[in-house]
């Protein structure tokens, strides 16, 4: 089988990368550096040369909630542009399989819990984040336009919240675990007495470990899945506020921890509905107090 990744050096990609090359595929992986993804001509010209069987969309401009809703032209823009030039690309080409990676973003804000993935296109967007929800959720039409009118294997994965090694670890820009885990260090190396978290710690979420996560997707590449639509987490809730304390815990940050009610919660619930994955067999195996640990020393190791 051989299988082209695009976005191979991002939190998903490189761990699928370390997935796949444990594999007999022919892997090829694509990045920044080697392919522009905003160029129909470039993408189109790197799927032909390789001529792939399956496709592995891992490219995205990702963010946390800041980063969502202040960037949101460029989040829609730049994501419609990477989906569009890659699924144009294989419209000429005889079938092959496509791996499309989504978020559960796409999802109504007030969808019933667990979200199953029968909620797509029920109601209003969650508002920080529709932009990046809509060039998804615009993605998946286009696969599902393709797959009916050429016959292209197009599957969507909708993945929880992730985190992992390879993460983008920032202040502003991040999403919550590598956010906290980036400011809650810092905390420390500054010895500062107290931790401030926005809200009241209460939400409850869902989480998964970009390393499950790429198994998942070999889970899928061995077992020939063939789901239009695939929601992808681990099945366990953590309050805001328990996930603040382990990752204390993790960072070793001995000061307090407040949380500033006066700020919003945002969602109280947010669990996706991940029963098709399990039926088929596939199972996440790492926690979050082993996953927070490998976050953690993955971060100390690749500090600037």
């Amino acid at each position: 089988m051989k299988i082209l990744v695009f976005g191979s050096n991002g939190l998903v990609g490189s761990n699928l990368r370390k997935r796949l090359e444990q594999q007999s595929y022919q892997c090829f992986f694509s990045t920044r550096d080697t392919n522009n993804l905003f160029d129909l001509q470039s993408t189109k010209k790197t799927i032909d040369e390789i001529t792939p069987d399956v496709i592995i969309n891992c490219a995205a401009k990702v963010g946390g909630i800041n980063a969502n809703n202040t960037k949101r032209t460029s989040f829609l823009l730049e994501n419609l542009k990477i989906n569009m030039n890659i699924l144009e690309s294989v419209i000429g080409l005889d079938k092959l399989k496509i791996i499309n990676l989504g978020s559960s973003c796409i999802y109504p804000l007030n969808a019933e819990n667990p979200i199953s993935e029968n909620s797509i296109m029920t109601g209003t967007l969650e508002p920080t984040n529709s932009a990046y929800a809509m060039a998804k959720l615009t993605a998946i039409e286009l696969g599902k336009s393709i797959k009916k009118e050429f016959g292209h294997e197009v599957i969507n994965l909708m993945p929880t919240n992730l985190y992992g090694e390879y993460d983008n670890f920032s202040e502003k820009d991040s999403h919550v675990i590598p956010g906290l885990i980036y400011r809650m260090h810092n905390a420390k190396i500054n010895k500062e007495e107290f931790f401030g978290v926005w809200g009241s710690g209460k939400p409850l979420r869902e989480f998964l470990n970009a390393e499950d996560f790429a198994e998942a997707i070999n889970f899928i590449l061995e077992n020939d899945i063939k789901e239009e639509l695939l929601n992808i987490g681990s099945g366990e809730e953590i309050s805001i506020k328990e996930l603040s304390f382990k990752i204390k815990k993790t960072v070793d940050f001995k000061g307090e921890i407040n949380f500033d009610t006066s700020m919003p919660d945002g969602n109280p619930r947010k669990l996706l509905d991940s029963s098709k994955i399990f039926d088929y067999g596939w199972r996440p195996s790492i926690d979050i107090d082993r996953g927070l640990e490998l976050s953690y020393k993955w971060f100390l190791n690749n500090l600037n």
